[in-house]
């Protein structure tokens, strides 16, 4: 038996004004996931449980059937993972954002204008990361540089409680409410200020500013977390595991889970990303021997994030074309049986610009029990199908099992 999840991070949402009070997934064109829909099964999964935080973090854990109650220990280190850091069991990790701050002279008065610093390369990224590295870098603290705007801050023997918001929750805010509180504070927020002073001005900065983008011109510290454990997804499941991605954070997820990573050139987490090389990397990890594939897709996410309402319908609809249709129809191909599960980690409806906790609509397609349900894709018939996991780590193993909770 094949699997596989096909993941639209963050593509449910809210009835939109614009779009005559329908939502992102009614409007979108998207013939393969709605003829899978109305030959399955739709409902509802709530990924994020009580008392969480609807990040990506805990609702991707979820989605792979992972109880986040009993193993969650934060996100940034599982993103620390994915790049390579190397954690001890008192170690504490930080996201580290490089965004894009608004120049008002006091600090505590600026506006974050954008969280990803126009999703700012690399390569930039590295030398902007390595211009501030000597503020951090020392026997108990280190600086990492990621991928793009994410990074990594470790800090050895951190011992207690801070409250650090997600800088792309407060987008087009002032970032006088949301500055670091509680242990160690003035530190955080003195490096905010000390980082701002040196990338402000620095040459790769004064270089995007005049070819018109976003200076990334500050760190943002959120996300703190200790060493994780996950249990070894073939042990708990029975199943030959793969993750493809361009996210850090469920690189991550893989590598604790011992899940093999396949890495997609191209792939970059927005709406430009390389669809049509996930789809084949889906389809040679089953050739290869996979059982079960985790293929995430970020675009979504990231135009819910920045507002972009077209971009998001543009981004459900080529994951339709050039996902779903083809790894479909090489799974039709293979007479063996399998399971199609096409639903989003949380949705990030395009009014807020950030997550929220709402259950998300899901579609499971049984190749040797098709469910003939009649509703095509979208939150509205998810709710009016009357299924809703409330526990979200427990829909996967009923999608591996084949319906049987």
């Amino acid at each position: 038996m094949k699997c596989v999840v096909i993941l639209g991070d963050g593509m449910a949402d809210y009835k939109i004004k614009e779009l005559g009070d329908k939502t992102i997934l009614d409007v979108a064109k998207k013939p393969t996931i709605d003829r899978l829909a109305v030959l399955g099964e739709v409902g509802l999964s709530r990924t994020v449980q009580a008392t969480m935080s609807p990040g990506s973090d805990v609702a991707n854990l979820s989605v792979m059937g992972y109880n986040t109650m009993e193993c969650y220990t934060g996100r940034s280190p599982l993103e620390a993972v994915s790049i390579g850091v190397k954690l001890d069991s008192d170690d504490v990790t930080f996201r580290c954002n490089l965004v894009t701050l608004s120049d008002d002279v006091e600090f505590e008065n600026k506006t974050m204008v954008d969280y990803s610093s126009d999703e700012i390369s690399t390569d930039e990224a590295r030398e902007l990361i390595n211009a501030i590295k000597p503020l951090v870098d020392g026997d108990c603290e280190t600086l990492y540089a990621g991928i793009s705007y994410r990074h990594c801050l470790k800090i050895k023997g951190f011992d207690g409680a801070v409250k650090l918001v997600p800088p792309h929750d407060i987008s087009d805010r002032k970032i006088t409410e949301y500055l670091p509180c509680g242990h160690m504070s003035d530190y955080f927020l003195d490096l905010y200020k000390k980082a701002y002073e040196i990338l402000n001005n620095h040459p790769v900065n004064i270089a995007r500013a005049e070819r018109g983008l976003h200076k990334a011109n500050s760190m943002w510290l959120w996300g703190m977390g200790t060493k994780p454990k996950l249990d070894n997804f073939k042990e708990k499941f029975g199943l030959n595991g793969a993750v493809i991605s361009a996210v850090d954070l469920i690189k991550g997820i893989g590598i604790l889970a011992e899940m093999e990573n396949i890495e997609v050139e191209g792939a970059t987490g927005n709406v430009h990303t390389n669809f049509d090389g996930k789809a084949k990397a889906c389809i040679d990890a089953f050739k290869n021997g996979s059982d079960f594939v985790y293929l995430h897709m970020e675009a979504p996410d990231e135009a819910g994030h920045r507002g972009e309402l077209d971009n998001k319908i543009k981004a459900v609809e080529l994951i339709d074309e050039k996902v779903v249709k083809p790894v479909w129809e090489y799974l039709e191909s293979i007479n063996e049986p399998y399971r199609i599960l096409i639903m989003p980690d949380h949705p990030t409806p395009i009014a807020i610009k950030t997550h929220t906790s709402d259950p998300v609509p899901y579609v499971l397609y049984k190749s040797e029990a098709p469910a003939n349900c009649g509703f095509t894709y979208n939150e509205d018939n998810g709710i009016a199908s009357g299924i809703l996991f409330e526990n979200g780590y427990e829909l996967l193993p009923y999608v591996i099992s084949g319906g049987v909770k």
